[in-house]
């Protein structure tokens, strides 16, 4: 049954923390489409979905600003006031870089908030990955980035059969092998576990705790020295489509997750990236032509890795929520978490030793309570200090970081979505405390690389994604060499 527009629901502690001006984030993010975009058949498409789902039709109202309550009411929403087509000459100069111009003004722009918080701006215009581009603003505060992508896919068709609903990528868990003494080994295993999973969450809430009162990442080139100023310092939104085939060589030559490939590509590309800013400062110093490693020894290096603890919701029971307007029964919202994950920035002989690392890091987080042990702490923040507080305290904690960091899986196959087939997805994220976001989207067999970078401490944001896209290469080129993998 639909709801009244007078009913209000109450907002999640984690919706009310990014309405905050610490916290006031926005998901920006490029939809590159084979085609040029006929708006009438957007709207129309848009109507017929994302605008039938309750967050995209309604308002946010405060209840209590003192103590940041908020509640979610139902409204009557226009296309008209959310859907924008800007007049451009298609055949304009720089077109990759009037888009990232675009994006950049848009993060500038607050949201009105009497309408619900979120837009869509038409760009037909051809850039070098797509023939026309729409860019969707949404305040952060009416979901996650797994939520968005899923409440997309269940709007869109498959390309191949128009009647079906796109697939999502499952885990696979590997089967539990039989053997003699199973029993006995299974409590061994079982205690061994649990010393593990106990003693990591601990070390990890003693770390998460330090950050707080006084640990920071070592300051290098790209990270911030005030979270105020990072806020205000002006982004550059660039991304990088590569073929998601290639990450999939390396998983399946190497035996590792696909979470593990894109992190130890990204510590790669960073430290060959951080390498080349150091050289570039120690220019005035006397050169040594045999000398190539610039980087500081013992770099405390960490990235804050965004966290879902919510299993996303499938794709046919969004479907269904936007096809009868069922509620959203724990289906949506920002039950998400902050992970702190330690990185090794140093150049490798080996450009394997980056996969290897971060499955090393990622294998041993995963025996760690860290993700709801941090969502509970702030929870409890909220109740006991108040919104305000509690906002300022996770703001803290994540700026003494120097990196934010999110992978989200998109569709399996080619799809359309509002009417039209769509190319590529590459989101990204403004108001985030820290000077570097890297985003990772996959989608059919294209994933990209997506950057929002301070342009006062990143001023060159190309030649990081030219690092990234190099180092997945030169670990692709080792795998096949190896004889790991056919090209």
């Amino acid at each position: 049954m639909r709801k009244s527009q007078e009913q209000e629901e109450p907002a999640s502690p984690t919706a009310r923390l990014m309405q905050t001006p610490a916290f006031n984030l926005c998901i920006l993010s490029v939809f590159g489409y084979m085609t040029t975009i006929d708006a009438v058949l957007f709207r129309k498409c848009l109507e017929d979905t994302f605008m039938r789902h309750p967050r995209f039709s309604s308002i946010l109202v405060t209840n209590d600003k003192k103590h940041g309550k908020y509640s979610w009411r139902r409204v009557k929403a226009d296309s008209k006031n959310h859907v924008f087509v800007a007049d451009l000459d298609p055949n304009m100069e720089s077109p990759n870089e009037f888009i990232e111009d675009y994006i950049s003004n848009l993060s500038k722009t607050p949201f009105d908030k009497t309408k619900p918080l979120w837009e869509a701006h038409i760009l037909n215009v051809k850039t070098s990955h797509s023939n026309s581009t729409v860019i969707f603003k949404v305040h952060h505060s009416i979901g996650d980035g797994v939520s968005l992508i899923s409440l997309g896919l269940a709007s869109s068709k498959k390309t191949s059969d128009p009647e079906s609903l796109p697939t999502m990528p499952f885990k696979k868990h590997k089967p539990i092998k039989a053997t003699k003494n199973g029993l006995l080994r299974r409590l061994m295993f079982l205690f061994w576990t649990t010393f593990l999973i106990l003693f990591y969450t601990l070390i990890d809430c003693i770390l998460f705790v330090a950050t707080f009162l006084f640990l920071k990442d070592t300051k290098t080139p790209i990270k911030g020295s005030s979270r105020g100023v990072i806020k205000l310092s002006p982004k550059r939104f660039v991304h990088r489509v590569v073929n998601l085939d290639d990450v999939k060589l390396v998983k399946n030559a190497m035996n590792v997750s696909f979470n593990d490939v894109i992190l130890g590509v990204t510590t790669a590309g960073l430290s060959h990236y951080l390498n080349m800013r150091y050289e570039k400062e120690r220019e005035c110093e006397a050169k040594d032509v045999k000398k190539t490693n610039f980087l500081p020894k013992n770099l405390r290096f960490r990235t804050a890795v965004v966290f879902n603890l919510r299993p996303s919701p499938s794709v046919e029971d969004l479907a269904e929520v936007i096809e009868k307007e069922k509620e959203l029964s724990g289906m949506w919202g920002n039950l998400v978490s902050i992970v702190l994950v330690p990185l090794t920035i140093a150049l490798q002989d080996d450009p394997l030793a980056y996969i290897n690392g971060a499955k090393a890091t990622m294998d041993r987080k995963k025996l760690s309570l860290e993700p709801k042990i941090s969502f509970i702490l702030l929870k409890l923040l909220i109740k006991l200090f108040g919104i305000k507080i509690a906002s300022a305290m996770t703001s803290k904690v994540i700026s003494s970081t120097t990196l934010g960091f999110s992978n989200v899986a998109g569709p399996q196959e080619d799809i359309i979505l509002f009417g039209h087939p769509l190319c590529y997805i590459a989101p990204t994220l403004s108001g985030f405390p820290q000077a570097l976001v890297i985003h990772y989207q996959s989608c059919a067999n294209k994933l990209a690389i997506c950057l929002a970078a301070d342009e006062k401490l990143i001023p060159n944001p190309h030649q990081l994604c030219d690092d990234l896209q190099k180092s997945l290469e030169n670990i692709k080129e080792t795998v096949i060499k190896r004889g790991l993998a056919e090209d």
